[in-house]
Parts: structure tokens; C-alpha cells; sequence
């Protein structure tokens, strides 16, 4: 079967799903796979600082169950497939470059390791060392990803210990963890030239930090919602912010929620209604006239922010993979006196096309 027509059948078909119900996560177990799940990723996003450079970067793994493919005997059905998207945001050349790979799983080609963070995607890979670091190698088209991970904080169970709502109905979940702070080594290649990361920049808003999610789930997407708006902030002090609503096509917000943990304390984790994202200033993608929001005030229980980004084009074409034109790019968070208080990263879906999963 044509991988087109495997991804479509992986991303569109009609099923029957039920609850997620609650689990006690498991580690190192529940940082690999879940294939008996229909949807899957780990995603890394970041800012780096090389040769007075700053970079931002996402590296994403995605793991679908192709549920036409479940009941075949053949050792060549395609009963799983993994994509990647690799991008680097260049805020001195006001350019993002990105990258991707789709293949099915099995034959040495791409697998997603059970019992650990192991994924690879043909010359791609992210595996977690005995170290506990997790290390990346992505080497693309006119840029590469050479980084190296170590976490500085405990991972943050997102949700109702681990089990995060993303909508009206019970189905609507997923198991979801992330870990922000991540220490970034290593290096970025950039049309040939090697740029390693600075360890630690005495400017606190120039320090290489990262962000770690990890979800796995067999629905996320109510029947009204068109995709969704998240951010994922490393604030200096060591805080962590998480924020996301889900959108209808008229903008409204169907479900929100998010988590905020100052550094070295316990979570607050936010309940349906505590989120409200509310668009500040727009930007017009000039490859299909999708409007996205490219500042934000997000109010949450744990204070008012704004969220601002630091290149407006930002905008990702997917469609050679996954199949989803979205925003994601590195941004600047303010508090509510207009302070710059952290960085990390904005993603917005179903700008473009209604989002799919």
C-alpha cells in the first residue's frame, strides 16, 4: 500500500474510543512506546546559543497505529508508522529551516524502542544514554540537530497524575509528561557551519534550555475542535509554564488546561475554565493566507502573561509526513508588568486546515 494512503488510514479512521483509564506511570517503562495506542509523540523543543548565536529548535517523533493494517500476517504490513520533524529558527538570519521523514516501522529502518526513549527514524534517532542524558542526532537538509539533554529538574506528570483531559468527553485524553529545564550541549549545523552550544551564558535569557513532552493517547480531538494553541515555557528563575486551549473553527476555546511549577516545588496543575488565551497581534502566512496569532495574553491561576514571538515566520509545512501546515516557534514570555521572565516555545494547529488525528 502507497505510504500516502497508509498515513490517511492512520490519521482518519473512524473508530469506537473509549476512556483512558488511570494508570501509575512507570519509568524507565513509560518513557518508550505504546503501540496498543493509536497516537504517540516526543517532542523537544528549545533555545540555543552557539558562537553569540541564538537559535531556537524542535525535534519531534511520532508514533501511529494503523488500524487497517492490525489484522494482516505479512511481515511487510505496515503496522505502525513513524514520522519526524526537525526544525531550526535562526534569529539573526529571520529564517526557519525544517525538515522531515515518514517510514513504517520494522527493518531496521525506523522502531520505537518499549522500555526506554529509543526512537529512529532512518538516519535520525533520539535514545536515552545510561547516563539518563538523552542524545539526538538529526542531520537535514541544509541544517542538523547534534544535542545532548541532561535534566536539571524532576519530569512534571501533566493532568490528574499523568492523565491530562483534552476534552468534553472522557475519550477525549492522553498519558502526558513533560520535562522542562533541560541543560542543551552539543551543536547545531547551519549550511555547513558548526555552531556548539554554549554551556552556560552568564545573560540568563541567552542560556541553552530545553523542553520535553511526551504523550500518548487513542483520542484527543473532540468532533468540534479544530486543533489547538500551546506554549511550553522555561522561566529563568527555574519555573516551568504549561498552557493550552483547544479551539473551535470560530476561535472559541472547547477545553483548556496547563500546569505551573516554580523550581523546586510541587505542581498546580490547572482545571477546565482556569485558561483563557486571548489574541494580541496576528501575522498572515504569505504561502496560504492563514492568519495565526503571533502574541497572546494567557491568563492562568498562577499569574497573567504574554506570550510574544521572536520571528513571526514560523510556519511549518508538514504535509510530505504527517499531513499538517502549523505554527510552532521559539517565543518570549512576559509577566504582567511587561518583564521578559522566560522562552520557550508556541505551537498553534488548525490555522491552515482543521487538524486531524
Amino acid at each position: 500500500m502507497h505510504r500516502r494512503t497508509l498515513l490517511l488510514a492512520a490519521l482518519a479512521a473512524a473508530h469506537q474510543a473509549h476512556a483512558l483509564p488511570p494508570l501509575a506511570l512507570q519509568f524507565p517503562r513509560d518513557l518508550g512506546s505504546h503501540p496498543e495506542l493509536r497516537t504517540e509523540w516526543w517532542y523537544i523543543t528549545g533555545q540555543a546559543t552557539g558562537s553569540r548565536r541564538v537559535f531556537g529548535f524542535q525535534l519531534t517523533f511520532f508514533r501511529s497505529r494503523v488500524d487497517a493494517a492490525q489484522p494482516l500476517r505479512s511481515r511487510f504490513a505496515a503496522r505502525q508508522l513513524l514520522f519526524a520533524h526537525a526544525a531550526i529558527t535562526d534569529l539573526e538570519g529571520r529564517k526557519l529551516w525544517h525538515d522531515q521523514r515518514i517510514a513504517r516501522a520494522g527493518f531496521g529502518i525506523a522502531e520505537a524502542s518499549e522500555t526506554d526513549t529509543g526512537v529512529r527514524l532512518q538516519d535520525w534517532h533520539l535514545l536515552r544514554a545510561p547516563d539518563g542524558t538523552l542524545r539526538a542526532e538529526l542531520p537535514a537538509q541544509d541544517f542538523g540537530l547534534h544535542l545532548r539533554f541532561a535534566e536539571t529538574q524532576p519530569l512534571l506528570l501533566q493532568g490528574q497524575s499523568g492523565l491530562s483531559r483534552k476534552g468534553p468527553d472522557a475519550a477525549q485524553a492522553s498519558y502526558y509528561y513533560s520535562v522542562p529545564q533541560l541543560a542543551v550541549t552539543g551543536a547545531l549545523v547551519l549550511r555547513g557551519q558548526h555552531f556548539a552550544i554554549d554551556a552556560e551564558p552568564a545573560d540568563a535569557s541567552l542560556r541553552s534550555r530545553a523542553w520535553l513532552d511526551h504523550e500518548w493517547s487513542e483520542a484527543l480531538m473532540h468532533p468540534e475542535a479544530v486543533g489547538w494553541d500551546w506554549i511550553g515555557m522555561n522561566l529563568f528563575d527555574g519555573s516551568a509554564l504549561t498552557a493550552f486551549h483547544l479551539r473551535r473553527a470560530d476561535g472559541s476555546g472547547l477545553w483548556d488546561g496547563g500546569s505551573f511549577r516554580a523550581s523546586g516545588q510541587a505542581a498546580r496543575i490547572f482545571r477546565q475554565g482556569e485558561v483563557r488565551f486571548t489574541p494580541m497581534r496576528w501575522w498572515t502566512s504569505p504561502a496560504n493566507q492563514a492568519r495565526y496569532p503571533v502574541e497572546w495574553q494567557v491568563d492562568t491561576p498562577s499569574g497573567s502573561f504574554t506570550v510574544r514571538a521572536l520571528l513571526d515566520a514560523q510556519e511549518l509545512d508538514s504535509r510530505g509526513s504527517t499531513g499538517a501546515v502549523y505554527w510552532e516557534g521559539l517565543s518570549e514570555l512576559l509577566d504582567a508588568q511587561g518583564r521578559v521572565v522566560g522562552r520557550g516555545y508556541l505551537e498553534m494547529t488548525g490555522y491552515a486546515q482543521r487538524l486531524r488525528l
